[in-house]
């Protein structure tokens, strides 16, 4: 293992966009991993492929990061003793470390065209092969290598793969793998900007910050030989591995965008809750063995383990996130859904209101089994954040009746009558307003309902009442009884 007896676990993505829910889930399981064991959780920005480097990427990813409670060690902005945290301001480590493979033999640079490498490929796409680079540059003579570099011709450094070998190693997830070395390109190390390519940046960084376990997807499984064979080369201990299985859609095709969102951000906007989408994508790959499905951070740090990785792919599918969502939401008190909800209140076209925290209290607390989402406090409830500027047509038709607003003004002077009125003041004061017209109490329930809301479902009537007040409540009938015409 390395120098270093603690378990050190890193997340390096790429600022090449939004944060995927793919890293995400990256990011997590190292998270869990080192919470678990003590460990340390670095973050490292590999930032080298530059034509795709998207500039404000590492902020969104950091700020994402944080929001969904993955709090790391090292990295940038937390610092650590194996910075800089960043790939580009590490290049000249990776060019000494470069130098020692051509030094060694191990390495070999490449002169090769744009033009002779492109043939190349047709050619190997022509055979149905898949690409692999054919070795020209390796067999160059000293005065060849030379005279390119007296001409200053542009050119990338190779790894040699060495002929007729079988390279094995022992994954934690897969058990132990094993590749042909014929089947491995001599892969580019240096690129002819000077900058690295992933294999070469990440084995180097792992080495250095004394990673002792690399958790990453699935897709890098097939570049394991490249980087065992860099350890070799280097004379380092290989740290042990861990790869996760694919994100699928419900079609079992790899999760991309043109069959939802990917981008942790949109889930955020969407509302989600980040609890609900952390316990979600835990159970995307990986599953403690029982029953329980709804996990706090806490639990997933005290059961995660890496054998329980599965290493099937997993289906991403939404309407167990929106489940989950709901469950975490229904778990959380009045008092921890109130700033939540004053969040979603900003946002929205009653960001320029005042509501006091007991008002609001009320109304979570009224609307708890009703909502999915805190925006479904306002979607499903706007009359609660301000009157009703029109009516539901299907519930005037049903409900408001040619006697509705006489009914409705006898209702009117009885809460009238009312001091500091609650919810069961309210019921008798139409019970008995009812009563003295001799009609049902429904005839008078849902035309109330209708008066209030502009609806025709929601929360109890009375409930209704005792948040809005007597005097908005009043108000509103008046209103609706010169405002909803009767249907002829």
């Amino acid at each position: 293992m390395q120098n270093s007896a603690q378990i050190r676990v890193r997340f390096a993505p790429s600022p090449t966009g939004f944060l995927h829910v793919g890293g995400l889930r990256t990011a997590l399981y190292n998270y869990l991993f080192a919470r678990k064991n003590g460990g340390v959780f670095v973050l490292r920005i590999e930032d080298t492929d530059r034509n795709r480097y998207v500039p404000g990427a590492v902020d969104s990813l950091i700020t994402m990061l944080r929001w969904a409670g993955l709090d790391y060690d090292e990295g940038p902005a937390a610092g650590g003793d194996f910075g800089p945290y960043i790939q580009s301001e590490r290049l000249t480590l990776y060019q000494a470390h470069v130098q020692r493979l051509l030094d060694q033999g191990n390495a070999y640079r490449c002169f090769c065209t744009p033009e002779r490498l492109e043939e190349m490929r047709r050619k190997q796409e022509k055979e149905k092969s898949s690409f692999k680079y054919d070795r020209h540059c390796l067999f160059l003579s000293d005065t060849e290598i030379q005279t390119h570099l007296s001409k200053n011709s542009p050119h990338v450094i190779r790894l040699k793969v060495p002929d007729g070998e079988t390279f094995t190693a022992a994954d934690e997830v897969r058990g132990e793998v094993e590749f042909s070395s014929e089947r491995v390109d001599d892969q580019i190390l240096l690129k002819s900007d000077g900058y690295p390519t992933y294999h070469l940046a990440n084995v180097v960084d792992d080495h250095l910050m004394n990673i002792t376990h690399v958790i990453r997807g699935e897709e890098w499984l097939s570049s394991m030989p490249k980087h065992l064979l860099l350890y070799r080369y280097f004379g380092w201990n290989v740290p042990k591995f861990a790869h996760l299985p694919l994100l699928l859609n419900p079609d079992r095709s790899k999760l991309s965008k043109r069959q939802g969102d990917v981008a942790v951000e949109d889930y955020r906007a969407k509302g989600y809750l980040k609890e609900a989408l952390i316990n979600f994508i835990a159970l995307l790959g990986w599953n403690p063995g029982d029953e329980q499905e709804i996990f706090t951070m806490p639990e997933l740090i005290a059961k995660f383990s890496l054998p329980d990785i599965n290493k099937a792919g997993a289906i991403f599918n939404i309407e167990k996130l929106n489940w989950l969502n709901f469950e975490h939401l229904r778990r959380k008190s009045d008092a921890e859904v109130l700033p939540l909800l004053r969040e979603e209140l900003a946002q929205s076209a009653y960001k320029d209101k005042t509501f006091p925290d007991d008002y609001l209290l009320k109304v979570i607390h009224v609307m708890r089994e009703r909502m999915s989402f805190i925006r479904d406090l306002i979607e499903k409830s706007p009359y609660f954040f301000d009157a009703p500027g029109s009516y539901d047509p299907d519930a005037v038709r049903k409900r408001w009746m040619s006697q509705t607003p006489g009914q409705m003004k006898s209702l009117a002077e009885e809460f009238s009558r009312l001091r500091d009125p609650r919810k069961d003041d309210y019921e008798n004061a139409l019970h008995k307003t009812a009563a003295s017209l001799a009609t049902p109490n429904g005839t008078l329930i849902h035309p109330l309902r209708l008066a209030l809301s502009g609806r025709g479902g929601g929360p109890g009537v009375f409930e209704i009442l005792e948040i809005l007040g007597k005097e908005e409540s009043i108000a509103r009938i008046h209103h609706a009884i010169h405002t909803i015409s009767v249907p002829s």
